[in-house]
């Protein structure tokens, strides 16, 4: 059995941030779907305490924990370490999902910024600085999930708060799984989930109906498990609408940037929108 496999044996303890709704949620019911215990964190109570309700008819009450937390704030996310230490143990599986977007530009207001890159990447960081130790330490195998954004690797205009947060979370994993693997006798691994159009309330923006081109957040768990079982560090998601080959055309463009001396962004300047829709089509 790999190292990623062994992560989600039945009894082993998964913490899941973000996991009131969308893709943390999902994730949660999978890993108790497997028989281990789930502790789910979110900063909003009441739908973490309903999500606990649907997962204790999964594993039992005394598998699953519910903890209010912000993982923006540290002592919030070393409060939630010690809740799950004294409750079950050992962590295998660590997913710091928890994340927000909203509207943000250059010269836009400060509190957009400080506020996503404080949870979209500080929780991230907080979460695996806090959770980590413990989990390398147990010599047990563990697994760190970080979610990120196709928007944190093509950076496109409309949002760059989001954007840079995100390209924070690529790196910090890169380097992450690079700690980690020239760690000597280190069993724990890191990844990178990249999700496609997903519909959660993050991107829903109201509508309640899935639109055809998105994923579930469910099919997204899915093929990430499905690319854990291969050791995939980049989990790049394709969705109803963008394939994989489409995905890594657009990144491939966007490294060509530098590459080739373009402006940044050429994919979106107006001189450029010929040659991308070219190189789309291999010509």
């Amino acid at each position: 059995m790999t190292t990623q496999l062994a992560a989600f044996s039945p009894s082993h303890v998964a913490v899941v941030t973000g996991a009131a709704s969308g893709i943390g949620f999902a994730a949660a019911r999978a890993f108790a779907g497997l028989g281990m215990k789930v502790a789910i964190a979110d900063k909003d109570a009441e739908a973490l305490k309903a999500a606990g309700q649907v997962l204790a008819t999964l594993v039992g009450d005394e598998n699953v924990l519910a903890v209010a937390s912000d993982v923006a704030r540290l002592d919030e996310v070393v409060a939630l370490h010690e809740q799950v230490g004294a409750r079950f143990g050992n962590v295998h599986v660590l997913m710091n999902n928890a994340g927000m977007q909203v509207g943000s530009s250059i010269l836009g207001p400060r509190e957009s910024w400080k506020r996503m890159l404080a949870v979209n990447l500080g929780g991230v960081i907080a979460g695996t600085q806090v959770f980590a130790p413990g989990m390398i330490a147990s010599g047990e195998p563990g697994i760190i999930i970080n979610t990120g954004s196709k928007q944190g690797i093509t950076t496109p205009p409309g949002n760059p708060a989001y954007n840079v947060s995100k390209a924070g979370v690529k790196a910090f994993t890169e380097a992450l799984q690079h700690e980690l693997r020239e760690t000597e006798g280190c069993k724990v691994s890191a990844h990178l989930l990249i999700p496609g159009y997903v519909h959660t309330p993050l991107t829903a923006r109201g509508r309640i109906e899935k639109p055809d081109g998105a994923w579930t957040p469910e099919q997204t768990v899915d093929f990430m498990l499905e690319r854990l079982k291969d050791g995939d560090f980049y989990i790049l998601c394709p969705d109803n609408e963008t394939s994989r080959a489409l995905d890594e055309k657009r990144m491939a463009w966007a490294m060509g940037d530098i590459i080739q001396n373009r402006p940044p962004l050429s994919r979106w300047h107006r001189d450029y929108v010929e040659p991308f829709k070219a190189f789309l089509a291999g010509r």
